[in-house]
């Protein structure tokens, strides 16, 4: 046998409460637990430094399951180690509404799930995040912060195109304490994994700066070898484990059958035959139950030496430490940003959002020390770079920027990784028209509810000659429909110094900024301390009597409403401009002031330079809409507005055409 008679029963604990949940469920993935329990079993039982008791210590290792689709793997270890938020009855209520252990593993329902996996590759992306934060925590507060990152990922986490992303950086910074075990048992749902690839993982994770191991998944002394030599690595490792999905099942194993369906009573009755074990369902025999809860208490030894060495910090250090775990910002970050709104009200000019944020960033990099600032090779385009920031390199991480290279999606899901890491606010940027790319990591932010900002430059056919292929045209529609997550689209610098103060005060919502590339005319004139953005949507300029028309627009069309305004007024017709920074915030506000806003103007008009979908919440099915119905186009952008029909006069022309105003 490849083991001792413990140790494999050890990880048939694992295996029977996967299997035996997953068939009171009568659903779920059971071939991967069954498959990867002896690298489970020795990972949390020779070498996870954790806590239980405190799942959130801080220089815990990292374990991420990729492969979230076995989550009864991740469920099993939680409850067998002692975490209280995972007990048999939430073992027995897997994949039921309520509980904690949901059919993918989600964070915030329970301590000791990292991060929330199931779209394949995303958990490897968010890993490399992680480890980037430990070595950035470390060169900040020295061997406080020490520890290991490990990533359990499948065949079809690497297949996905964020695995390249993600590998390549991870070697390009060689993150040494990143280590990936590879589930290598060449079955996917289709089938074989021939059926659809033919990639040799380890020389690809090698040709990216990896150290490489492969071993047989199944013998726990190999399996525990591996770990020893990752360990000893300067590089990230990638430990190739050779294993049988759906191991023990003995007419299942091996194939596809036990990918992502209960085993069915008789083969779970043949596994128990099979693997000598004798308990009922969902029992774990005393002995093996106690050495389980033993090797958890083990662990925690680690963080009672951490707290000894945190209590003789100085006190200083230790403040500061506590502050960026409770993800507070600094008790000075208002006033600091209101004096720059004074300054900036005193000294406004006609600059682009991206710029008038590159203003903001330099005020609050010197306020706010965790921010990680970051660009997907555009950082001169979306000026996410300050004076403050220094390029993180793998011989150096006490700098503060990350060159992501032309990796959007990796970038988003990093960023995730280093957000839910603590200690860091991560943002970075790329063309809006490129979120894209990005989107699913964006989507997991607003899920996991954790505080990342994207920014997104370049926001509207505005950026000209590039044309339509680098123009957004659905994508502030696309990302205003993503829950729990701010778009913002600031009309000028005062707007965008506003959206970044919410931003990041916003720590359960991620945020995105969509900032121009042309210059704007400053349309906030004089310093109010409140901010106004915080509204969602806010009278820029009220009418002069009872109105006729109101103009709502957001980003750089908020000029254009203000200008046809002025010439509606002019002409004896009383027009409201509304600017509209963010969607989402105006529905949050009480009803009675969002009727306000709306307003009964009986002329509405929607300006912004994107699809129509979103604004028949301003404007009703009667509103008009002055905005793109199409792709954009090659030109400057002193033609293209014109082309496409933005332009105050169009504005003028569509209020006047409405029968019942006089003119």
């Amino acid at each position: 046998m490849k083991n001792s008679q413990k140790q494999n029963q050890m990880a048939n604990a694992i295996r029977f409460l996967s299997i035996d949940s997953i068939e009171k469920a009568n659903s779920g993935h059971p071939g991967l637990p069954m498959g990867t329990a002896d690298i489970a079993t020795v990972l949390y039982t020779r070498f996870m430094s954790h806590d239980p008791r405190e799942p959130e210590w801080p220089n815990r290792d990292r374990f991420v399951l990729s492969a979230g689709h076995g989550s009864m793997l991740l469920y099993s270890l939680l409850y067998l180690t002692g975490y209280k938020d995972i007990t048999l009855n939430q073992i027995k209520n897997f994949r039921q509404l309520g509980a904690r252990t949901a059919g993918h593993p989600e964070y915030g329902y329970a301590g000791g799930i990292e991060t929330t996996t199931g779209p394949l590759g995303q958990g490897l992306a968010n890993a490399v995040g992680m480890a980037i934060g430990e070595r950035l925590m470390n060169n900040r507060f020295g061997d406080l912060i020490n520890h290991y990152t490990y990533v359990l990922v499948g065949d079809g986490c690497l297949m996905e195109g964020i695995s390249q992303e993600s590998i390549s950086i991870a070697g390009h910074l060689k993150l040494k304490k990143l280590i990936v075990f590879w589930d290598d048992n060449d079955i996917s749902i289709d089938g074989k994994i021939d059926l659809a690839d033919s990639t040799d993982q380890s020389t690809r994770f090698s040709a990216c700066g990896w150290n490489t191991i492969e071993i047989d998944g199944h013998n726990q002394e190999e399996v525990s070898k591996a770990i020893e030599q990752a360990h000893h690595s300067d590089r990230p490792t990638l430990i190739a484990c050779k294993t049988t999905i759906g191991f023990g099942a003995p007419h299942k194993a091996g194939t596809n059958k036990t990918h992502g369906a209960p085993l069915g009573a008789e083969e779970v009755m043949a596994a128990r035959k099979a693997l000598q074990w004798d308990a009922p369902p969902f029992a774990v025999p005393a002995e093996i139950l106690d050495d389980w809860r033993l090797s958890g208490l083990n662990a925690a030894k680690k963080r009672i030496e951490w707290d000894r060495k945190f209590s003789d910090l100085d006190i200083n250090l230790r403040t500061e430490f506590k502050r960026l775990m409770r993800g507070d910002l600094p008790c000075t970050f208002d006033a600091e940003i209101n004096e720059y709104k004074k300054k900036l009200a005193a000294n406004q000019s006609e600059i682009s959002t991206r710029k008038a944020s590159e203003m903001a960033l330099e005020i609050i990099n010197q306020i706010i020390p965790e921010t990680i600032g970051g660009s997907a090779d555009l950082t001169e385009s979306n000026n996410t770079k300050t004076s403050q920031m220094v390029g993180i390199t793998s011989q150096d991480f006490s700098g503060r920027y990350i060159h992501y290279g032309i990796r959007e999606h990796a970038m988003a899901a990093v960023m995730n990784g280093l957000a839910l890491y603590g200690g860091i606010i991560p943002y970075s940027g790329t063309f809006l028209c490129f979120s894209d790319y990005a989107r699913p990591a964006m989507r997991l932010s607003s899920l996991m509810g954790i505080r990342v900002i994207y920014v997104m430059t370049h926001d509207s056919i505005g950026l000209g000659e590039d044309g339509p292929t680098h123009q957004p045209i659905e994508h502030l529609a696309s990302l205003r429909s993503i829950p729990n997550h701010l778009v913002f689209r600031p009309a000028d610098a005062m707007e965008t110094l506003e959206c970044w103060q919410l931003a990041l005060k916003s720590r359960k919502t991620p945020s995105t900024l969509a900032l121009t590339r042309q210059n704007l005319l400053s349309v906030r004139r004089g310093y109010e301390s409140g901010n106004l953005c915080a509204f969602g949507a806010y009278e820029l300029k009220p009418a002069s009597g009872s109105a006729k028309v109101t103009i709502f627009a957001s980003g750089s069309e908020v000029s254009i409403a203000v200008a046809a305004r002025e010439i509606l007024e002019e002409d004896g017709i009383a027009t409201r401009v509304v600017s509209v920074p963010c969607f989402r915030l105006f529905e949050k506000q009480e009803e009675s002031y969002r009727k306000t806003i709306v307003g009964t103007a009986p002329i509405k008009i929607a300006v912004e330079a994107g699809v129509p979908q979103g604004w028949s919440r301003f404007i009703g099915i009667d509103g008009i809409f002055i905005g793109m119905h199409g792709f954009g186009a090659s030109g400057p952008i002193e033609t293209l507005y014109p082309h496409f029909g933005i332009t105050p006069e169009a504005v003028v022309d569509a209020a006047k055409s409405r029968s019942n105003i006089n003119c």
